[in-house]
């Protein structure tokens, strides 16, 4: 209990110490720098910014509020992280959630290590941290690996060093920002997992994507039970390409002259020994009789 009464104080000490002008430190070269870089430092919120580069875009208001809850009772046990702007002007790199916890119970300050860092350097913590502290959804991980490769130039064998991740793994989670929008968002809400994203990555078609997605929340299917539909689509759009392959050209041309003729869109089928079947299709009774009047020459 000594030691925690005792750091705080320091704590205090030196948040005086950021407060006086003519001690404001701005890099680590910078007279009393070692004292405060590194240092666990009590800050204002009110001196501390949001930082842009935070990958979680959304926060749980029950998590949020749990947290709060614990804070209130036991204090911030781990700090936050912040990069020094200017004078007494400070931005969040890992920590919001304790940050906005804080200001939720009306905390006046907060425990934090005051690192100095440029915009990329800061990019850089601010995901790499998230990535390997907080419990962030699948698709704001692929975003973060994919902003690292971007923004910060990273190969993903340069990545996969730095957030300490297979490559395979990385591959993994980018591969899902292919999926659609809608899906993406799905996930993100919870309403599918990532190995059900996994699943619906091989199905090329996104229409395809979307007719599964909708049977998985409408019938809750567990990941295997989708990658079983993917497989069935698949499956079955390969016998279409088959058979599409093998009709021949005359059938080919009268199937669409049959089609104008009937009014109805109808079907050619041909096995691999050249025999072949015509299906016409129809609506309701009403329609059958009209297709065999057709037929008999009576209309």
């Amino acid at each position: 209990m000594a030691k925690a009464t005792k750091r705080q104080a320091m704590g205090r000490g030196l948040s005086a110490l950021l407060k006086d002008p003519e001690n404001d430190i701005q890099s680590a070269n910078d007279k009393n720098a070692d004292k405060v870089v590194g240092s666990i430092v009590e800050l204002e919120l009110d001196a501390i910014e949001v930082n842009p580069f935070q990958p979680r875009t959304s926060f749980n208001e029950e998590t949020l509020r749990e947290l709060a809850s614990s804070i209130k009772e036991l204090g911030v046990i781990q700090p936050i992280t912040v990069r020094k702007l200017g004078f007494n002007s400070y931005q969040l790199v890992s920590g919001e959630r304790r940050y906005r916890a804080s200001k939720l119970i009306g905390l006046k300050t907060i425990p934090s290590y005051i690192r100095i860092a440029n915009d990329q350097e800061s990019l850089e913590m601010a995901l790499v941290e998230n990535i390997q502290r907080q419990d962030l959804d699948p698709i704001e991980i692929a975003i973060s690996y994919q902003r690292l490769i971007e923004e910060i130039d990273l190969t993903q064998e340069e990545l996969s060093e730095r957030v300490g991740k297979n490559r395979s793994t990385i591959a993994n989670y980018l591969r899902l920002l292919k999926l659609d929008p809608i899906i993406q968002t799905g996930m993100r809400d919870g309403f599918i997992s990532m190995g059900h994203g996994r699943a619906l990555i091989s199905v090329e078609d996104i229409s395809g994507q979307l007719d599964i997605y909708e049977k998985i929340i409408a019938n809750s299917l567990s990941v295997r039970d989708t990658e079983a539909l993917v497989r069935k689509l698949q499956n079955r759009e390969e016998t279409v390409s088959v058979q599409k392959a093998l009709i021949p050209a005359f059938a080919k041309k009268a199937s669409k002259e049959f089609s104008d003729f009937f009014n109805t869109n109808t079907e050619v089928k041909v096995n691999t020994s050249g025999k072949g079947k015509f299906i016409i299709p129809f609506k309701n009774k009403a329609d059958f009789e009209r297709i065999s009047k057709l037929i008999k020459g009576e209309e």
